[in-house]
């Protein structure tokens, strides 16, 4: 569980120094930290055989007794959430599809028992409103709604597996009130530092190898499997945030220079509602428009492909889009999107040192139903 006298620090009447307190201890003890968590999290050389889960757009909406306008009205409520949580939580008892949509699956797990996945990773917007804004500062519902879901726990309500965070356009974007206008997305990022970055006078519950404090990007490994998370994309320099190129450029060669296979979390994709661009005639955002783009640039894009090449990378991950589970392919790589979280949405995914599968599903019912709806399945050099 996370220290709740840190958390406390971090969330009450004088957040924005905690990193100012803490900082130069994390950053003069950081190697040691970092060599320590890579132990904890399988980095070690060996055969590899990992499942894990994947979600996005989990957008805990709660506020007050409430929740915020609109969201009733589009799902995004308490119920659906344990819905999910649910049918995530029974994945371990199941088997891999052989069949989905009437059709074989194509699976190399096809027909075997699933087994607890190693993790969930999340795909941004963990929240609907920059963690549940608030007149003053303080600790937002939405942020403690999704801590009191999509964090490791026992009992039905909670997810029974390790979580990786990760945070996108909802979480960041909104301005605090003067002058505390980065208080929100101060708050969604501490909470992910809390969570993550390794220190000797702190143990995150979930460590993370390598933490960029700039970004608050990270990687870990399962084995031969090298993992990164990169919140709105790993360019990202919007509302004040540090772009982790540099540091993804280091981290690949530190940790996949040897081939083994990368998979990266982030919450921009290549489907058209993250490409959209301004429409001058529609005066709207759009996948017809010309003019500057909404989400990402084709220039971030391209930064970022260049740091990516040469690496053997298995899959990208993302969300932000919500209602159509996608698996296609763009720029050489191999892009998986399910449906958002509160519509039930995941990927269910297996990395071997021969193959990889992905299997996209969502929830069913309230009892852990599932249906899977989109196969995947490739060799791994």
């Amino acid at each position: 569980m996370v220290n709740k006298t840190l958390i406390e620090a971090s969330f009450g009447s004088v957040p924005l120094s905690r990193r100012a307190l803490i900082g130069g201890a994390f950053a003069a003890l950081g190697t040691l930290a970092a060599s320590r968590a890579l132990a904890q999290t399988g980095a070690v050389a060996g055969e590899t055989d990992v499942t894990f889960l994947f979600s996005n757009d989990i957008h805990a909406c709660r506020m007050g007794e409430g929740l915020s306008p609109n969201c009733a009205e589009e799902g995004k409520t308490d119920a659906n959430l344990l819905k999910h949580i649910t049918a995530l939580n029974g994945l371990e008892h199941r088997h891999w599809p052989e069949t989905v949509n009437g059709a074989a699956s194509g699976l190399k797990s096809a027909g075997t028992r699933i087994g607890k996945p190693r993790g969930l990773v999340i795909g941004g917007d963990m929240t609907d409103d920059g963690g549940g804004q608030t007149a003053l500062p303080h600790e937002g519902p939405q942020l403690l709604q999704f801590g009191h879901r999509y964090h490791e726990g026992a009992g039905p309500d909670r997810v029974h597996f390790p979580v990786y965070l990760g945070l996108g356009n909802h979480d960041l974007d909104q301005d605090g009130l003067p002058p505390d206008i980065h208080w929100y997305r101060r708050e969604l990022r501490d909470y992910v530092e809390l969570n993550h970055r390794p220190g000797v006078f702190f143990k995150p519950p979930v460590p993370a190898g390598n933490y960029d404090v700039h970004s608050d990007c990270y990687s870990w490994n399962w084995g031969r499997l090298h993992l990164v998370q990169a919140h709105r994309f790993a360019g990202d320099t919007n509302k004040g945030a540090v772009s982790a190129l540099p540091w993804l450029k280091n981290d690949l060669a530190t940790h996949a220079g040897d081939g083994r296979p990368v998979v990266i979390f982030q919450h921009y994709g290549w489907d058209p509602f993250s490409l959209e661009r301004w429409d001058p005639d529609k005066t709207t955002f759009d996948d017809e428009g010309s003019g500057a783009p909404h989400w990402w640039s084709d220039a971030d894009r391209r930064a970022m492909l260049g740091v990516l090449e040469g690496y053997n990378v298995a899959g990208i991950f993302h969300g932000h889009q919500h209602e159509t589970p996608m698996i296609y392919r763009r720029d050489g790589l191999d892009l998986f999107k399910p449906k958002a979280a509160y519509m039930g949405g995941f990927a269910l995914v297996r990395v071997t040192g021969a193959f990889m599968d992905v299997v996209l599903g969502e929830a069913s019912g309230p009892q852990g139903q599932v249906i899977f709806t989109d196969a995947f399945s490739k060799t791994l050099g």
